[in-house]
Order: C-alpha cells, then structure tokens, then sequence
C-alpha cells in the first residue's frame, strides 16, 4: 500500500480567551462568559456572516476556528474539504439549556431556535453552509483528543479519493468551558501530519 503523506497546512486554537493561527497569537480577550468572548472575536477578524448570532455556543466555537483556518481559501481551493470533528461533551451544552426550558411545568418554554441546534454535528452544517462544502463530513465524540484517529481518518479520506484536502477539528464546550483546535490537512505544507505533530501543535 502506497503511503499516503500530508501536511498540516494551516491550523487555529482558541481557548483561555486567546485565539492563535499558525502559532502565533493574534487576538486576546477579557470576556469571561463564551458568549461575550465569541463575539469580540468575531468582530475583531472582521467576519461577516448575520446568522453566527443565532447559532448556539458549539457551532460558534467551531465556526470561529474553521473561519481562521479557511478564509483565505478560494471556492476552487475548497472544493473537495472534507471535515472531521469531534469533542468529549457533544452537544451537552446545548441539551442544558434546552432541558431548562422545560423543566417546570409554571416555566415551560420549549425553543425551537434552540432545540434545533441539540446534535454535535450541526455545526459543521454551519461552516458547510459559509464555505459551500459539499463532502464528507463526520463529528465523533471521544474522552479525550485523539491525534492517532484524525490522522488515520483523514489519510483513509485521501486515498479512497473521498476528499483532497481534510478539516479536522477537536472542539470542546460546556458552558464557560472552551477548546477548539482546528486544522487543515493537504498534499502540501511544512509540518508532517504525525500524531506527534498533532500533539504538540494541540498542546502548545
């Protein structure tokens, strides 16, 4: 079997109200509340896209990340991405503030503008839907970040031809609670895509 190699083009962390691309930080919050956070940065890198303000935390997060890593991607460049994402709460964040809506039966206010956001995987029907990606796309739910899993899944991507190019994404929320890292994997680049590569950019 031919080895499949790729590299880690681009990638974005955001946590502790610090958002860094390719390493280096470019943007420092003192919003304590996600909420807050979120929205300084999107107005601080300039995003234009209405609907952010009604998508729930997880999706933010994600979006945010992706948004950094894809910007300055042409529709061409970003024909065949792929995206991979996963985190350890899945959507718990969001079933919490629905199941509050719900809980006394004096106080009952089901949403539907935030039921429909109570699966993992909405959010990467929010960055298809900003960037018009039509391909694979999968959330995962793990303990616990997993380098080995993104890069074996998306060489699997590349040599069943299933994409040219893959998002992977590691984007954990629960409540004030946030860690995204979101990186783009291609053909071309200057950091191998290694589990020990993986690592060290997640934790650095």
């Amino acid at each position: 079997m031919t080895e499949i190699k790729m590299y880690i083009k681009h990638h974005c962390t955001i946590r502790d109200r610090s958002v860094y691309v390719n390493g280096q930080e470019l943007f420092v919050s003192e919003e304590s509340s996600f909420s807050d956070f979120s929205k300084s940065t999107y107005r601080h890198f300039g995003i234009s896209y209405p609907k952010f303000f009604k998508m729930d935390n997880l999706s933010k997060l994600a979006f945010l990340a992706a948004d950094l890593v894809l910007r300055d991607y042409g529709a061409e460049e970003r024909e065949n991405v792929a995206l991979v994402f996963g985190n350890r709460s899945s959507s718990l964040d969001t079933d919490l503030t629905y199941q509050k809506t719900i809980d006394q039966e004096d106080q009952y206010y089901p949403s539907p503008a935030v039921f429909v956001y109570t699966l993992p995987n909405i959010c990467l029907g929010e960055i298809s839907i900003k960037y018009k990606l039509y391909t694979e796309n999968s959330f995962f739910v793990f303990e616990n970040f997993d380098p080995s899993f993104f890069k074996a899944y998306s060489e699997t991507l590349k040599s069943t031809g299933k994409a040219k190019t893959v998002l992977c994404g590691w984007v954990e929320l629960l409540e004030d609670r946030y860690d995204a890292f979101v990186y783009l994997v291609s053909d071309d680049g200057e950091i191998c895509h290694s589990e020990e590569n993986i690592k060290k950019i997640y934790q650095n």
